[in-house]
C-alpha cells in the first residue's frame, strides 16, 4: 500500500530560478527521491516550480493548475507543495494522507489565521479575522486531484484577475474557498514548522540557511529613506536598535538635519510611491564616493496572472548589487513621476533587463 500511494503523490518544490535557490531545491529533490527509494522501486514525481513554466507568474501556482490537471489527474491522488527548506518524513506523510479520501476535494495544510485584520490581506474578514484559515507554506500543503480539476475548470471559465499578489498563502486559500463555494483549509497537525516531534510528517528549519561566507559589513552600504516629519519619531528607534550593526549608513530625507545627520536629496517628500527618492539614492550610491562598495541595502525608516512582473516590496528592505544598480541606471528605465511606487517600477525595470527578483522570507514587512 505504501508503494502504491507514494506513486500517487506529485511533490512540487516551490523553487526559484536563481542559482543558489535552484541548487537548494535540487538538493531537496534528491533527498525526497533517496528516501522514497528506501520504500519502493516506483519513485514519485518531484517537480521544481521554476522549471514548470517560462512565465513570470509561475510562483503564484494558480496559473500552473491547468498543467497539473492535464498531466497528472489520471494516475495521481495528491499534489504536495513544499518550500526548499521543508524536510519531509515520507512514511509519516503517506500515513497522514491516507486519512483523507483522495476521491474528494481536499485542501490540507498547517492552519494560520490573522489575529487582527491586516492591510496585506486587504482587511479580509475584518469583523472576525480569526475565522479564515490559510496554510503555512513552510510546513507543506496539499491539494487532492479532484480539487485541482475543479479549480482548473473554474480557471477556464473565469480567467485569473491579474491584480496584486502580496501574500500568496492567503490569496490561494481565498481563491480555493471561493466565498464558500469551495473547501476551506483542513488543518493537519502532522504538518509542522516550529515543533519537532515524532508525529510530524514535515518540519521546517527556521534557522538561517547556509548561504556561504557572510559578506563583510564594510561591503554593505545602508540607505535609510525618511522625511522631515519622521526625524523625531522613527529615526531614534533605528539609532537605538540596528544602526550600530551597520558599518556604513546614511539617512536620506527631504531636509538636511545635522544632528542625525540626514542628507537632503533635493527631492520633495511625497505621500506615497517615493520613486524619485529611490532613484536619487541609486544614483548617489553609484556615482558619489561610494568607494565601489558592492552591496546597497535600502530600508524604510519604519519597522500574476499574465504579462505581469514580480517585484520585491520596499517595506521589508531591498538589496542591490552594484552591478544591478549600474545596469539599471545605464538603461532608460525611470519613474513616470517622483511619487510612482518605487518597488513596482524597480520590478518592471529589472524584469525588462532580465535581472532576477529573488525572494527571501528573511526580509520582513
Amino acid at each position: 500500500a505504501l508503494r502504491k500511494s507514494l506513486k500517487e503523490i506529485i511533490f512540487v518544490i516551490q523553487s526559484q530560478s536563481y542559482s543558489f535557490h535552484a541548487k537548494k531545491a535540487e538538493q531537496l529533490k534528491k533527498i525526497i527521491l533517496k528516501e522514497a527509494a528506501n520504500i519502493t522501486q516506483e519513485l514519485p514525481t518531484v517537480l521544481l516550480l521554476h522549471e514548470l513554466a517560462k512565465q513570470e507568474g509561475a510562483w503564484t501556482i494558480l496559473p500552473l493548475l491547468p498543467h497539473f490537471s492535464g498531466t497528472y489527474s489520471r494516475n495521481s491522488s495528491w499534489i504536495f507543495f513544499c518550500e526548499e527548506e521543508t524536510r519531509i518524513e515520507i512514511p509519516k506523510l503517506l500515513e497522514t494522507l491516507r486519512r483523507y479520501d483522495p476521491s474528494k476535494e481536499w485542501f490540507l495544510g498547517k492552519a494560520l489565521h490573522d489575529e487582527e485584520s491586516s492591510v496585506i490581506h486587504h482587511y479580509a474578514f475584518s469583523e472576525n479575522p480569526t475565522v479564515f484559515k490559510y496554510p503555512d507554506f513552510a510546513a507543506g500543503w496539499a491539494l487532492s486531484i479532484p480539487l485541482v480539476n475543479k479549480l482548473n475548470k473554474r480557471l477556464k471559465s473565469e480567467p485569473l484577475k491579474s491584480d496584486f499578489t502580496i501574500d500568496l498563502q492567503h490569496e490561494i486559500a481565498l481563491y480555493i474557498w471561493d466565498k464558500g463555494g469551495g473547501p476551506p483549509l483542513t488543518p493537519v497537525p502532522e504538518f509542522c514548522t516550529d515543533r519537532v516531534d515524532s508525529h510530524c510528517a514535515t518540519q521546517f528549519r527556521s534557522f538561517l540557511p547556509l548561504c556561504g561566507q557572510p559578506v563583510k559589513k564594510e561591503d554593505i552600504f545602508v540607505a535609510v529613506k525618511t522625511c522631515k516629519q519622521f526625524h523625531g519619531e522613527r529615526i531614534p528607534i533605528i539609532k537605538l536598535t540596528w544602526e550600530g550593526q551597520a558599518s556604513l549608513i546614511e539617512y536620506y530625507s527631504d531636509y538636511a538635519e545635522s544632528s542625525i545627520p540626514t542628507v537632503d536629496l533635493g527631492i520633495p517628500n511625497t505621500e506615497r510611491g517615493h520613486c524619485g527618492k529611490t532613484f536619487a539614492i541609486l544614483e548617489r550610491f553609484l556615482n558619489h564616493n561610494r568607494n565601489k562598495i558592492p552591496w546597497l541595502l535600502i530600508r524604510y525608516g519604519y519597522g500574476l496572472g499574465t504579462d505581469g512582473y514580480s517585484y520585491v516590496t520596499g517595506g521589508g528592505g531591498m538589496v542591490f548589487s552594484r552591478e544591478a544598480v549600474r545596469r539599471l541606471l545605464a538603461s532608460k528605465c525611470r519613474c513616470h513621476s517622483i511619487d510612482s511606487p518605487d518597488d513596482m517600477v524597480l520590478g518592471m525595470c529589472f524584469s525588462g533587463l532580465g535581472i532576477p527578483m529573488i525572494h527571501s522570507p528573511l526580509f520582513h514587512q
